[in-house]
């Protein structure tokens, strides 16, 4: 019987090389945090079309995710709305994305017109894009506000982009994170997302825990402390006896203390001096009868 071959190592196998330093994926406490902040947003963002174009919106998030900036445009229609924000100090950039024709219906309901049944995809005009800028600026304001410190404030719109596929807003391969809404304008429910920089959003969760971290670190070191069983003992004042006479010791001998008659024993935590007490008994066991609690260290000493 001949022996079975054996395929060389990697052959026909696609292998994906895994970034640890840039993982593919939220860990759940940051999709959590991201998700209450984007439906606070949506919220927000309902409100505010509501007022601005008459007709009452209802916002809702669908998906919240991490993924290439490449896979975000792609997963866009061809043509659309990318409102671009800068943000301050840096070359990320945060999308407002939703479609032209809900941009131009939006556009006519604010003037006071009635939207066609089937608005045109078309860029905007000049005035168009000045309505839409001013509609967005405050759209990214209570974004900032519902992220809570994830992104810098004073978020600036720098342009309107119309092709997915032609915009250069990130790189291919940066990782962005995507929240997803349904938008519901009347009788019409139409797509949207906000595209946020991940290394932005991301380096500001992480520094948001580690600064909660050191201030619960006092508080959890306490409470551990005061959780802690400690032995207590009753001390006479020692002596000092050299290695010989140790050795010599016999049953019978007497070995006289430096311990007054008349003074307190001392009681201790280890070699920490908690108070001065008395010998006594309760019931058939010894007991001490505490005649004096020990002062509180200075401060400064304890830090020394």
């Amino acid at each position: 019987m001949s022996a079975p071959s054996v395929a060389p190592a990697g052959a026909g196998v696609a292998v994906d090389v895994y970034d640890f330093d840039r993982p593919a994926a939220l860990s759940r406490e940051h999709a959590r945090l991201l998700e209450v902040a984007a439906e606070t947003f949506s919220r927000q963002w309902a409100s505010q079309l509501s007022a601005k174009i008459g007709v009452r919106a209802h916002v809702a998030v669908e998906l919240v995710t991490m993924q290439t900036y490449d896979d975000y445009a792609d997963s866009l229609p061809a043509t659309t709305t990318m409102v671009v924000c800068a943000l301050p100090d840096s070359d990320a950039r945060v999308v407002i994305q939703f479609p032209l024709s809900a941009g131009i219906a939006w556009i006519v309901q604010m003037v006071g017109g009635r939207p066609a049944k089937e608005p045109e995809e078309r860029p905007f005009t000049p005035i168009e894009q000045a309505l839409i800028r001013a509609l967005m600026a405050d759209a990214a304001e209570n974004l900032t506000n519902a992220l809570g410190g994830l992104l810098p404030a004073d978020l600036a719109i720098v342009g309107i982009q119309y092709s997915s596929q032609f915009a250069q807003v990130a790189a291919a391969s940066d990782l962005v994170i995507v929240v997803r809404f349904s938008m519901r304008l009347g009788d019409r429910t139409i797509p949207a997302s906000v595209m946020l920089p991940a290394s932005v959003v991301l380096e500001s969760l992480t520094t948001q825990e580690a600064e909660k971290t050191d201030a619960a670190v006092p508080g959890l070191v306490r409470r551990q402390v005061e959780a802690t069983p400690v032995e207590l003992a009753l001390r006479l004042k020692p002596r000092t006896l050299l290695p010989h006479e140790v050795l010599a010791l016999s049953v019978g001998d007497i070995l006289p203390f430096p311990h007054a008659a008349d003074r307190a024993l001392d009681l201790v935590a280890g070699d920490h001096l908690v108070a001065a007490a008395a010998v006594g008994t309760s019931g058939a066991r010894l007991a001490c009868v505490i005649t004096a609690t020990a002062p509180d260290p200075d401060p400064a000493e304890e830090s020394l």
